[in-house]
């Protein structure tokens, strides 16, 4: 596959600024971490705490809408002072440091406690990591540059589960043993952060402004306010992925071996969003959105209409494909349509409209599922999918201006 400047995928990789690699890098040992934890949660709270699938969506859905709302101020902040590192750092230690905290929670609560501090780590990082990115990156790469480091993270983001379930084997269901070892690749990529990136140096201005006042939020500009829209759809029509794990408990999967749902959804994740975003570098952005909506529509179908192994399985790829197609492409738009000095305030002002619809998406997925059931659950997701397709549909024209 070649670029719209005809270099072939290999030496775009080999243009790639290393700061990029090291921002994946880093993402990668995190992801392994979190997800560690993240992948046997839900298994926890339902099997050994006693929670049912509202308290999951609960806490999920603060948790996630927690991360995504600090976004706000960290990306404000990274703006105002014209450095992400410190932040980027900050954020990245609190996600390591709570790692312990799930290994000795007693209640639903200390679980609530100790994901809303992990979540505000990320929150923190997320924006002033993400501005790093489109810092680092050539306009013409910032595809590419994206859906690599995405491609990085998820790569975690199938290891941490993976080694869940190795860990669960060999620990005959130790949740706690496995959460205490979680805190390692959270640490190590802490330390690779801090030693192994050099910030670029940023143009200051004589005179700071506050990024959040309203003619610099004025200057975002309507292109950039459409892409926070349609991104906070995109959230109401994709729910936490606690609800996958619990769709393959039902599937008749052993415990430790439920995990593996994630690994297989990352996977595919961490295998299409390099493609995919590279893609999106010569294509138009709206028609790739589109199709990735298409193809979470197809696996909502698929998980409402059986528990089965396979379709679980069939299910959650499809979700990995659409995660490819999406995540990248959205922080693309967002760098694309927002000037260069307001970068991390756009970032964080996109998370925050996320982070309120996955509040409410993660809720609303508990209810159905308690209320109605789990195919119902996935049917309502299918539904919010049409309403993004439409909000597509009613400015199909929205031109990105590189800053």
């Amino acid at each position: 596959m070649k670029s719209k400047t005809g270099a072939p995928a290999v030496d775009t990789l080999r243009q790639m600024p290393s700061g990029v690699w090291i921002l994946g890098l880093v993402s990668m040992l995190m992801d392994i971490s979190s997800e560690m934890i993240h992948s046997l949660l839900p298994l926890f709270m339902v099997t050994t705490l006693g929670a049912g699938a509202l308290a999951v969506g609960l806490v999920e859905g603060l948790a996630e809408s927690t991360a995504l709302i600090v976004k706000v101020f960290s990306g404000a902040l990274s703006d105002y002072f014209g450095k992400r590192k410190g932040l980027a750092v900050l954020g990245y230690a609190l996600g390591a440091l709570t790692k312990p905290l799930f290994a000795v929670a007693s209640t639903t609560g200390m679980v609530l406690g100790a994901r809303l501090l992990d979540r505000v780590g990320k929150g923190i990082r997320g924006a002033p990591r993400d501005a790093l990115v489109a810092d680092i990156a050539p306009a013409r790469l910032r595809g590419a540059a994206f859906g690599l480091r995405q491609s990085l993270d998820t790569v975690g983001a199938f290891l941490g589960p993976l080694l869940a379930v190795g860990l669960m084997l060999l620990w005959a269901n130790d949740f706690r043993a496995v959460f205490w070892v979680a805190a390692i690749p959270g640490l190590m990529a802490v330390a690779l952060l801090f030693f192994g990136l050099r910030e670029p140096e940023h143009q200051q201005s004589t005179k700071r402004s506050n990024p959040i006042e309203r003619e610099n939020l004025k200057r975002l500009g309507g292109p950039y306010w459409w892409i926070v829209g349609i991104g906070a759809v995109f959230t109401l029509a994709r729910f936490s992925e606690a609800f996958l794990v619990l769709r393959a408990q039902q599937a008749g999967v052993s415990l430790a071996l439920v995990p593996l749902v994630m690994v297989a959804m990352n996977l595919v994740y961490a295998l299409s969003a390099y493609p995919f975003g590279k893609l999106s570098d010569s294509v138009s952005h709206q028609k790739l959105l589109a199709l990735g909506l298409f193809v979470l529509i197809l696996a909502d179908i698929v998980l409402a209409s059986s528990d089965h192994w396979a379709a679980v399985l069939t299910g959650v790829s499809l979700w990995g494909i659409h995660m490819g197609i999406t995540q990248g492409l959205l922080a693309t738009m967002v760098a694309d349509a927002a000037p260069a000095d307001l970068r991390g305030t756009a970032y964080g002002f996109f998370s925050l409209a996320s982070g309120l619809a996955m509040l409410l998406a993660s809720v609303l997925a508990g209810l159905l599922w308690d209320r109605l059931g789990p195919s119902f659950t996935f049917h309502a997701g299918a539904a919010f999918c049409c309403v993004a397709l439409v909000g597509l549909a009613w400015r199909p024209r929205v031109r990105m201006t590189d800053a």
